[in-house]
């Protein structure tokens, strides 16, 4: 896949670094030469220099074959203009872009960008890890409306079905993993001892899984 991430700050250093890693063309777009000398020697992507929404520094940043781009700074303003231009001019398929006043979100959504709001997915996790401490999240979508949790199966279910802990539309058991190997189950797959849950929650309906899985009980 070929990217090009408009900000090298800690944001998007970690997300050049990440993809980079992972086998993907990726080139680093930022007016600062000490931020892309941040990405180290070892880096094998492409630095290109310059303004992240002027056309000839897109255009030397490969942005016509791009598959992705993610506009990272520090500023709305700029990460708004820079991924309107990738979509709008160039028609990347896939652009993302940061977002800290999570108040211009719907703003953004209906000129057709995918956007991350830092500030409400850190508000919504450090809800969680204050109300919901012993339903630690693997991992989180959107801007945490839906949460990923894995969680050995508790005594008092071993034995009744993924029927018993699921809620349409709240939560979903995705996948079990057992004696080392997952599986997908149906409602009528019954637990045993030792099952690992991996279960997709809302938010907002995690009070309801504490329930379900009895904890706080002892059980």
């Amino acid at each position: 896949m070929r990217v090009i991430i408009m900000g090298c700050g800690r944001v998007g250093e970690q997300l050049a670094r990440l993809m980079s890693g992972e086998g993907h063309d990726v080139a680093v777009i930022d007016y600062s030469a000490e931020a892309l000398a941040r990405l180290g020697p070892d880096f094998k992507g492409r630095r290109v220099r310059g303004v992240g929404f002027d056309r000839d520094v897109l255009l030397r940043a490969g942005i016509e074959s791009a598959d992705g781009f993610a506009a990272t700074s520090s500023s709305d303003n700029v990460n708004a203009v820079a991924a309107r231009i990738a979509r709008s001019l160039f028609h990347v398929p896939r652009v993302v872009a940061r977002l800290f006043d999570p108040e211009r979100a719907e703003v953004y959504k209906r000129l057709g960008l995918a956007t991350i709001s830092s500030t409400t997915w850190g508000a919504e996790r450090i809800r969680e890890l204050l109300t919901h401490a012993d339903l630690d999240a693997v991992r989180s979508f959107g801007a945490g409306e839906v949460q990923l949790l894995e969680i050995e199966v508790p005594l008092h279910l071993v034995g009744r079905s993924v029927r018993d802990l699921s809620v349409p539309g709240e939560v979903n058991v995705i996948a079990v993993t057992r004696d080392g190997r997952a599986l997908l189950p149906m409602l009528g797959t019954s637990f045993r001892e030792g099952d690992i849950v991996h279960l997709a929650v809302l938010s907002d309906a995690m009070a309801r899984v504490e329930g379900l899985l009895r904890l706080g009980e002892g059980a």
